[in-house]
């Protein structure tokens, strides 16, 4: 038998690399953390982490369990709902950047709707800086971004690392401006590039601007340019920008969840409270499964920075 909370803690970890940053997810100390982990390690009979001064990476073991621990929360989840005899309903505005457009957000919002059918669900997808403005006046419920590390707000998920990527053909000239395929401002993804770029010395220019991602993946496919984009989500079709072609690093990016003042207890009516929980806790259970390339414990899906405890 697995307790469940050592397994959302050790989701937590796994998803993060950090016990610190699992800690700060879950609202508890680092000891518990480290505590909780270990005993499910003895519960299992195998090391699920490997920890060094260099970081956190999931083990064989530990690679087997995430898929266990997902099948037994989700298990547990419904039981729990099912003997409790209370459904949610109302209404959840949420939104998604344009990153997990390709990823597996669909499925995970498919299994929300079976498991609550009488919530009203509503999807809009756009950049992460222009959601969290539409939550901050009231728009949203709920929002799934990026974010710039080190910033207080949010529910971390993970933390991944910004990387150049473009299409396996494509030939980068050092002596010429860098072509770029980007979002519009404000994009996370489109300032990091450039505040990157201008502070290496690194000329530039622009050879895509498009509000959607397939739009920008399509430039990139063409061999237009090269893109600012996460590790653990790179589209397909599309590759890692080899270090040879001598672009400066990008660094780490946040993903997390955001809630709105309906959903965060303070509001008088707090109605999308229990949908948003809901609705945050079935994507922090399945983080992982939202990258749609790499694997967790890969040495190359934690940020610059990440803290290895």
């Amino acid at each position: 038998m697995f307790d469940p909370t050592q397994l959302r803690t050790f989701l937590a970890v796994a998803q993060t690399l950090s016990f610190t940053q699992a800690a700060h997810r879950l609202g508890l100390r680092q000891s518990t953390v480290s505590q909780q982990v270990r005993r499910l390690e003895e519960a299992a009979g195998r090391q699920l982490f490997a920890r060094d001064t260099h970081g956190v990476a999931l083990t064989e073991d530990g690679e087997a369990m995430l898929g266990f621990a997902r099948t037994i929360l989700e298990a547990n989840e419904r039981a729990a709902s099912w003997f409790a005899g209370t459904r949610l309903r109302g209404r959840l505005r949420f939104g998604a950047s344009e990153d997990f457009v390709l990823t597996r957000l669909p499925e995970i919002l498919e299994g929300f709707r079976r498991e609550h059918p009488e919530v009203d669900l509503e999807l809009t997808v756009d950049l992460s800086e222009t959601l969290q403005q539409q939550l901050t006046a009231g728009r949203l419920d709920l929002v799934l971004a990026k974010r710039h590390p080190g910033r207080p707000h949010g529910r971390l998920v993970w933390r991944d690392k910004l990387v150049w990527i473009g299409s396996e053909r494509l030939r980068l000239e050092p002596h010429r401006p860098l072509p770029l395929v980007v979002f519009p401002s404000p994009a996370v993804t489109r300032a990091r590039a450039l505040e990157v770029l201008e502070r290496h010395g690194r000329a530039w220019r622009v050879t895509c601007t498009s509000g959607s991602l397939n739009g920008l993946v399509a430039a990139a496919r063409a061999g237009l340019g090269v893109m600012a984009h996460t590790l653990g989500m790179i589209p397909p079709g599309l590759v890692r920008v080899p270090a040879r072609a001598g672009l400066p690093e990008l660094g780490a990016v946040d993903v997390v969840l955001l809630y709105g003042a309906s959903t965060d207890g303070t509001s008088p009516g707090g109605g999308a409270r229990g949908p948003a929980e809901a609705l945050a806790e079935a994507i922090l259970a399945a983080g992982d499964r939202l990258h749609s390339s790499g694997a967790p414990g890969l040495p190359d899906r934690r940020g610059a920075g990440s803290d290895p405890r």
